[in-house]
């Protein structure tokens, strides 16, 4: 079953390759911002040193919002035996990045991303609940909450911007990491399709840091699996760019499990 999911992501990734540039062809002119200025294009896939800069800062493992300490259900799904080796482990993130939780937040970033470039106020508070009511665990639920806080508390006092701003004026309760990700590039004028596969790789690098520690694999071993995974986090973000809300979903079942059955496991090192 995973193996037909990684080659119907393959496939995506094909099909969709046109439509990937007709986006960036149809895509409208950004504003001027004050990372626009410094040195970022704020079109395609160009990124100038200031952006560079920011977008490797905030998803930096050294970025304080406590990643190391999630899973994401990874912890369980080694205990019941469903990830033991760098090829299971491989076939389990394609499946959480392609169609589970990894590819709603890509959507969700976008969505928030563009609400925040707008300054749409009603839109970005709208995709911030769905973003938080999307979790089906608690424990996924507190993952991607706690460092949606996080980010935007440390963002905020290091790099300040009106997005930011308004987001934390507008949501006073949770905020999901993708949304608070998402409206930090906007403000900074960053790139959208440049700073979406940026965050979708420090998610799957994040991952398989899990993995690495758990199964347990080597740091090759580590690295070969993030290689791997180009292809599936190129092709999910090619599908977000252009998803809509009403259509955002998920299909990664047993990994939804593996994150409400990792609530009561009796030995644990990771928070989900």
């Amino acid at each position: 079953m995973f193996t037909a999911m990684i080659t119907a992501t393959a496939r995506i990734a094909a099909r969709t390759r046109t439509l990937a540039k007709a986006l960036l062809r149809s895509s409208p002119r950004k504003r001027s911002t004050p990372a626009a200025r410094a040195g970022n294009s704020g079109s395609g896939e160009t990124l100038g040193r200031a952006a560079l800069y920011r977008l490797m800062a905030w998803l930096s493992p050294a970025f304080p919002t406590g990643a190391f300490s999630y899973s994401g259900g990874i912890e369980w799904a080694v205990e019941a035996g469903d990830v033991t080796d760098a090829e299971t482990l491989l076939r389990w993130l394609a499946v959480m990045i392609g169609e589970g939780a990894g590819f709603c937040d890509a959507v969700f970033f976008v969505h928030a991303y563009r609400a925040a470039a707008t300054r749409d106020e009603a839109t970005l508070t709208a995709v911030a609940a769905l973003a938080a009511a999307f979790a089906p665990s608690k424990e996924r639920f507190l993952e991607t909450t706690a460092q949606g806080r996080a980010f935007l508390e440390t963002a905020q006092a290091a790099w300040p911007c009106p997005a930011l701003k308004r987001l934390a004026a507008a949501c006073r309760g949770p905020v999901a990491l993708p949304v608070a990700v998402g409206v930090a590039c906007a403000g900074h004028g960053i790139a959208l399709e440049a700073a979406l596969n940026a965050f979708l790789h420090a998610q799957a690098a994040n991952w398989i840091s899990a993995g690495v520690r758990l199964i347990p694999l080597g740091q090759t071993d580590g690295q070969r699996t993030l290689a791997a995974l180009e292809a599936a986090v190129s092709a999910a973000a090619t599908r977000a760019l252009a998803m809509s809300l009403d259509e955002v979903g998920t299909c990664g079942v047993r990994a939804d499990l593996a994150s409400m059955r990792h609530e009561s496991q009796y030995t644990r090192l990771f928070r989900s």
